[in-house]
């Protein structure tokens, strides 16, 4: 089994966890790379996210060699064995435990941003990471989980090797695993992409995760405060924008759906979040391997519905197609389609449109922005190929913002040639030390922050009397 992304595989992990949705689950994500697979689960469940912070102590001339690990609030989980057989004295066991609790506070500080950590009290808690490789880490977390007081733990994972997911399945009250290939060698070969999790993804998704449950619970008191009647005329269905086609995504409502869009004769599958009273929509181009699930996007898309802009995130390829490389750099072909679901989305929504794509997919944008009759009000590409859209550069009437990683020589020299060609207000802004998948600390947070200013200021800004 081969996971496009982490979003991708969290999103396949939540169908095989359907069953725990009774117990109101606890969803905990493991730092880094767990967290954006356990937010896919978290919203399928409809379950509160949190980060479970663990650190595993290693016996000092062996570090690789665990004696135990500490969790917050004081959890310490100790192997007297190992303690006994390493012939550990209380000074090597407190100078360990000094650091890594030093680190461990660092860390949840971070992630959570202020908030508090999920009482696990009587709870069945769902620990997720993106995959295991010894499993070391996400016992100690099952450890820590159970000392914190959850009643329940259900260890849940994309991937394993066949010997780590026996020895977990005895050490858990249930495991769930996707796949344990006999061929396994590292969690990263069985993802399309697997590039590093950043930090401050990480504080977005459990940003959005703990906003997302806070809007949840006023929509439940609000509706127990309504009485029965009330309650039933608003969920008949008539109403409903997250299941009615024709409701206009312009309502004085927020709009949070999946939805299917008919483009160039395929079928795409896309996620439609607009924020009430919402001025603008801004739809997402996915780059070569990418996904509507990717961590990147969502990212940025999550700075734009924080700011009041709405957003389509959709796959422009099938997912059969999706298996052929060659198709992520059919930029003709997926600007066909973006163009078609640019129409779709103007049947429900009259307001200004603009286009965030991201490598192959900003040439997919800008081809579809060059288009007569496109009235397309702005771009954004973030590490783009406008090299792929060439010869219709000129036509593009978009003011557009193009963001490359300082890092990324020949994405430099492509855009600088493209800004060079593009006749419309055009401008290239470099973020220092990034490289093309902005990875590094803080930069994509920047760009997150450059497409919300220059969406607000060429979407919103002019639609104001």
């Amino acid at each position: 089994m081969l996971f496009t992304d982490r979003a991708d595989a969290g999103h396949r992990l939540a169908e095989s966890l359907g069953h725990l949705r009774g117990d109101e689950p606890v969803v905990l994500g493991l730092p880094r790379g767990g967290v954006p697979v356990a937010f896919e689960v978290a919203r399928a469940l409809g379950a509160p996210l949190d980060v479970i912070v663990v650190r595993k102590l290693g016996v000092p001339y062996q570090r690789e060699l665990g004696f135990g690990a500490i969790g917050e609030g004081g959890v310490r989980v100790i192997s007297d064995d190992i303690v006994r057989r390493g012939r550990l004295d209380q000074a090597d066991l407190a100078s360990v435990e000094h650091a890594e609790a030093a680190e461990l506070t660092r860390q949840a500080e971070r992630f959570r941003a202020g908030r508090q950590r999920l009482d696990l009290t009587g709870r069945t808690a769902i620990v997720v990471d993106d995959g295991i490789a010894t499993g070391a880490t996400a016992a100690a977390a099952c450890e820590v989980v159970r000392a914190q007081g959850a009643a329940r733990v259900v260890l849940a994972v994309p991937v394993a090797p066949p010997d780590a997911a026996e020895r977990l399945r005895g050490s858990t009250d249930e495991f769930v695993c996707l796949s344990t290939p006999f061929a396994f060698s590292a969690v990263g070969e069985w993802y399309q992409d697997f590039s590093q999790t950043p930090d401050d993804e990480v504080v977005s998704l459990l940003a959005q995760a703990s906003s997302a449950q806070a809007s949840s619970a006023q929509a439940s008191s609000a509706r127990v405060a309504a009485g029965p009647e009330e309650t039933a005329a608003a969920s008949d269905g008539t109403t409903s924008a997250r299941t009615t086609a024709e409701t206009s995504v312009a309502e004085e409502k927020d709009v949070a759906e999946e939805v299917a869009v008919d483009a160039a004769g395929v079928r795409l599958t896309g996620d439609l979040t607009v924020p009430a009273g919402a001025l603008a929509v801004v739809m997402f181009a996915h780059g070569s391997g990418s996904s509507r699930h990717s961590p990147r996007n969502r990212l940025v898309a999550a700075a734009l519905n924080e700011a009041g802009l709405g957003t389509l995130l959709f796959d422009l390829l099938t997912p059969a197609e999706e298996a052929h490389r060659s198709n992520v750099f059919d930029t003709e072909t997926l600007a066909e389609r973006l163009a078609d679901a640019t129409g779709w989305l103007r049947g429900r929504f009259a307001g200004p449109i603009g286009y965030f794509g991201a490598s192959t997919g900003a040439a997919a944008a800008l081809r579809a922005a060059a288009t007569p009759d496109a009235d397309i009000t702005a771009v954004v590409s973030r590490g783009g190929r406008p090299d792929l859209a060439g010869p219709l550069l000129p036509a593009v009437r978009a003011p557009t913002l193009l963001i490359v990683g300082g890092n990324d020589p020949l994405v430099i020299d492509l855009n600088r040639e493209a800004e060079a060609a593009l006749r419309a207000e055009t401008r290239l802004e470099i973020v220092p030390g990034a490289t093309h998948l902005f990875e590094e600390r803080g930069a994509l947070q920047q760009v997150a922050d450059l497409a919300r200013d220059w969406f607000v200021g060429h979407l919103v800004t002019p639609a104001r009397p």
